[in-house]
């Protein structure tokens, strides 16, 4: 990759075969060629931007009258936000900077209420969403929306340096800190599901600080305004460790929900659930009952490299997140993905289960693989996995997919 000038690009080209296969009888399969071009222009900590889109063309199957390209991915405006696959204004250090692109685990800074949520889970539905951070003196924000094209999920948080409140600007901002959140979800985009709002308040203290690692305490308490007896509390520890070949950032947490509010409610599963929430109720996660009672939260993410770790050059991701309820569920979604043979093989796992332990637990899973010949340019790839397909009713219909083909990339 040349660095002459500061600007680097890659334009990659990517054609598959795709079935989707919906199971138990219902409906038709469907097939299809997909043809994903891609071009990404690299202008440094301060520019970048990502554009691409999956086209499907139909070969067979899904009933008389349909035309060449899938419907469902281009028949709102929100699904033209998926050409955008990021793009990146400003920098973490800079006072103020944008993201726009698909959401993929993020997490809203204390992530009491958004967290590892995907904007992209529901197959039909492809929205560009955004956040914004800005610095101005002892303040710090970040402000959130799924989706930049429709009103669906919008929040912010505002966290407040106390130390530099009560002491002047510090030598390491951000250690002691008080938090306020607020998440509300219109409804209006992706498929109408049922408004919800949420609130929360945190507290952070870093109490050890070291060269590559740091350690902290965080207490926090939330609720759903205008629903009275819906609340929570959270206490918890957190870990970061960062070194030249290692990420790491772990978490713990003992939590107590009460009135129907939960931690994360803004989740993995959240697209999916706004619809049809995990267990026996047929009804969507706003509307759903959600006994009291306590859990622990545990999170990992690990990125590991022999030679050096740079996030997207990597030999190991990990990402996972467990909750288990004094009531007997059980929820773990996580990633994993691993290089092998001199980075010519990568190998990505993606596993979700929500509700184990009780009836009507949900069970999702994908894998992908791509091996690169001709010294990397070429390479061949494969994917599968199981799928929720929302209905116009509000039910989800159950469906696989898989899908094999070849790609190549040139990067500058």
């Amino acid at each position: 990759m040349s660095r002459a000038s500061g600007w680097h690009y890659l334009t990659r080209l990517e054609a598959t075969t795709l079935t989707l296969q919906p199971r138990a009888g219902v409906g038709t399969s469907e097939g299809f060629v997909q043809v994903e071009p891609t071009l990404i222009l690299d202008g440094g900590a301060e520019f970048g931007v990502n554009l691409g889109a999956p086209v499907r063309l139909r070969l067979w199957g899904g009933g008389e009258g349909l035309g060449l390209v899938r419907r469902e991915d281009w028949d709102s405006l929100s699904d033209f936000g998926q050409v955008v696959r990021g793009l990146k204004l400003g920098s973490d250090n800079a006072p103020v900077g944008v993201w726009f692109g698909a959401l993929e685990s993020y997490s809203l800074l204390s992530a009491h209420l958004v967290r590892r949520y995907s904007n992209r889970s529901n197959p039909d539905y492809h929205p560009a969403g955004g956040f914004l951070t800005g610095t101005l003196g002892p303040l710090y924000t970040q402000a959130f929306a799924s989706d930049v094209l429709g009103a669906r999920l919008m929040g912010a948080e505002v966290a407040l340096d106390v130390q530099h409140v009560l002491f002047g600007q510090p030598r390491d901002p951000g250690r002691y800190t008080l938090a306020l959140s607020a998440v509300h979800d219109w409804g209006k985009s992706g498929g109408h599901a049922p408004p919800v709002t949420l609130a929360h308040l945190d507290s952070t203290a870093v109490v050890v600080v070291r060269p590559g690692f740091e350690a902290h305490l965080l207490a926090g308490w939330g609720g759903r305004p205008g629903e009275g007896g819906a609340w929570g509390a959270v206490v918890g520890a957190g870990a970061d460790a960062l070194t030249p070949t290692l990420d790491m950032r772990l978490r713990l947490e003992v939590r107590r929900q009460h009135g129907g509010f939960r931690q994360g409610s803004f989740g993995p599963d959240y697209e999916l659930a706004r619809f049809k929430a995990a267990g026996p109720e047929d009804v969507p996660v706003a509307e759903a009952s959600f006994p009291d009672g306590y859990s622990a939260y545990g999170e990992a993410e690990v990125g590991w490299d022999a030679v050096r770790y740079g996030g997207l050059s990597r030999h190991l991701k990990l990402s996972l997140g467990a909750e288990a309820f004094s009531w007997g569920r059980f929820d773990v979604d996580g990633r994993v993905a691993v290089q092998l043979f001199a980075r010519s093989l990568e190998v990505a796992l993606k596993w979700l289960g929500m509700g184990m332990g009780q009836p009507g637990p949900r069970y999702l899973g994908a894998a992908e693989a791509r091996w690169r010949l001709l010294g990397g340019t070429l390479y061949v790839m494969g994917t599968g996995g199981t799928r929720l397909f929302p209905s116009p009713e509000g039910t989800l219909r159950p469906g696989a997919f898989a899908s094999v083909g070849l790609g190549v990339d040139h990067a500058r």
